[in-house]
């Protein structure tokens, strides 16, 4: 059965990379001004298209909420009037409304409210791409095809009769001479409608190849393990195969950090998803990565890593990785410091299993469930405030709220975890659904923080050549990277909080501290949620399983 699981998974990452990676709606939680929302947005599969934006929010005195898309290229200037979301009946503080995309590449949904408070205004990335072409249903091709046979019979019939009987006067004769000018005049027009068919055909075609040829495909790579010093070295090596659309946005010299790291790299063991690790590979050239390899069990690893582009652009490169016996299989810490202050990796009990684990030692952390303390590696606890036993819905927004208690029960105070509160994970079982999320939403901050500073210095579209050389920029971003690394912890969270980082404070659980995650799973089936906080100095792991149906 695990062989049989692990193949499943294999071959879901075959399909991924033929699809956007991860869930395809973009969630949010935080202000627009003095009112607290949360949005998701389901962006379209197809570009142009219409993406849906739900807000929901428990403040009172909201009279309108505009919404209108916002293009990295275009600029301000190139932003349309905003729509006005609608209440949605029988639910209070749900607004709904649907906003078009008309350009792929990095975009932006603004949020404008009005109310009693004042104004707010909010921004959330999302990458406008087309990942799927529609197939035309079968019933309705044929009812197609036999509209276009009566039309043409129909018109070859009409121009027949204008050149042959229609030239003849009333009570005259059809001489033979009409009759052929009847019959060669449904012969060209035949062979003109057939003509126009044809070329319309080859117009279509080419269009429909052309679509698929600029259908967002993710860049492939190949991870591979090799020994320097004695030590293991992870090499994630991207191709560079010069990509058919959407190439200066993507283009892998503008890699921006995120959270002040340009790579953030997640490892699940294939099949039982009971091991996991968070790493942050170094730049060795603009399509080279590489990080020391913590001590891993031997097994088939998937492969995630996540960057953002100057363009604000944010993807996920997938990949598989075979860790052989080779490699030492015990894990010796709770997380890899030694290497990286921000790495961590640990183990858990297999998905679809029971919390025991007759592993003793101190890295084993059990899988925790809904509503379920969960003791924690450093003799914390964390429990995930949902009922036991109700499974979630597909396509719902829900605050994933975790409840974090120290060894005595108190509030823990934790600390910033690259300037956030904390990180999660989220995927599915079979491998189809990967996410990374923080508690402000599933997008990635460096991309926000782009669109909305090329909106303060820009108004108009990009100015490429006020742009840096690849191998200039490279080398500026190695340097602010280099220097955020050299920070002490303090410092670093410091430079990193800015509008990303939620204090630890919550004044509806003020008994807890809580760390939230909104989220909305894409669809029915068995999820496993990483989620991981900083406290006393050490990076803390837990995974919680959860029922989506």
């Amino acid at each position: 059965m695990k062989k049989l699981l692990s193949i499943t998974l294999l071959s879901c990452l075959s399909w991924l990379a033929h699809a956007h990676i991860g869930s395809p709606g973009v969630t949010f939680e935080g202000k627009a001004g003095a009112y607290a929302v949360m949005v998701l947005i389901t962006p379209p599969d197809v570009i142009p298209g219409t993406a849906t934006v739900d807000v929901y929010t428990q403040t009172n005195g909201i009279h309108a909420i505009g919404v209108k898309p916002a293009y990295w290229f275009a600029g301000d200037e190139g932003t349309p009037s905003a729509d006005d979301l609608l209440p949605v009946e029988g639910e209070p503080g749900h607004f709904r409304g649907m906003v078009w995309l008309m350009s792929a590449g990095t975009s932006g949904i603004e949020l404008d409210i009005a109310g009693e408070s004042g104004e707010g205004k909010i921004l959330v990335p999302v990458m406008a791409v087309s990942t799927a072409q529609k197939e035309m249903p079968s019933s309705l091709g044929w009812i197609l095809l036999a509209l276009c046979v009566l039309l043409v019979g129909l018109m070859i019939t009409i121009i027949g009769a204008s050149v042959g009987d229609g030239q003849v006067k009333p009570a005259e004769e059809i001489t033979r001479a009409i009759a052929r000018k009847r019959w060669i005049g449904s012969g060209v027009s035949l062979i003109l409608l057939l003509l126009i068919l044809w070329g319309g055909k080859t117009w279509w075609d080419s269009w429909s190849n052309r679509y698929k040829r600029f259908t967002y495909k993710p860049f492939k790579a190949t991870s591979t393990i090799a020994q320097t010093s004695g030590k293991n070295i992870l090499e994630f090596r991207i191709d560079t195969t010069r990509l058919q659309n959407l190439f200066n946005t993507r283009r892998l010299s503008y890699v921006i950090p995120d959270h002040g790291k340009l790579m953030h790299m997640f490892l699940v063991r294939a099949g039982s998803m009971d091991v996991f690790a968070h790493l942050h590979p170094q730049r060795k050239d603009s399509a080279t990565y590489s990080t020391p390899l913590p001590p891993l069990p031997p097994g088939k690893y998937l492969v995630f890593a996540d960057i953002t582009r100057l363009t604000g652009f944010s993807e996920t490169i997938p990949d598989t990785l075979e860790i052989t016996s080779s490699v030492p299989a015990v894990l010796a810490s709770l997380d890899s410091s030694s290497t990286d202050r921000d790495d961590t990796f640990y183990s858990t009990t297999p998905i679809g299993q029971a919390s025991s684990n007759t592993i003793s030692a101190d890295n084993i952390v059990k899988c925790g469930k809904p509503g379920v303390k969960t003791t924690l590696a450093d003799g914390s606890s964390a429990i995930w405030e949902h009922e036991a036993n109700i499974p979630f819905t597909s396509g719902k927004l829900y605050e994933l709220t975790f409840s974090i208690l120290d060894e005595q029960g108190k509030p823990a105070i934790l600390q910033p975890y690259l300037g956030m509160q904390g990180h999660a994970v989220v995927m599915k079982a079979d491998g189809s659904t990967y996410i990374h999320l923080h508690p402000v939403g599933n997008y990635s901050m460096a991309s926000q923080q782009t669109i909305l500073t090329r909106f303060e210095k820009e108004a108009g579209p990009v100015q490429w050549e006020k742009i840096s050389k690849g191998t200039v920029f490279m080398d500026s971003i190695n340097h602010v990277v280099a220097r955020l690394d050299a920070m002490t912890e303090d410092e670093r969270n410091q430079a990193l909080m800015g509008e990303m980082y939620h204090a630890p404070g919550d004044t509806t659980h003020a008994e807890h501290t809580v760390v939230k995650f909104p989220y909305a799973f894409p669809s029915p089936g068995n999820y496993r949620i990483w989620i991981q906080m900083k406290r006393n100095g050490k990076i803390l792991n837990s995974a919680f399983d959860a029922i989506v149906e």
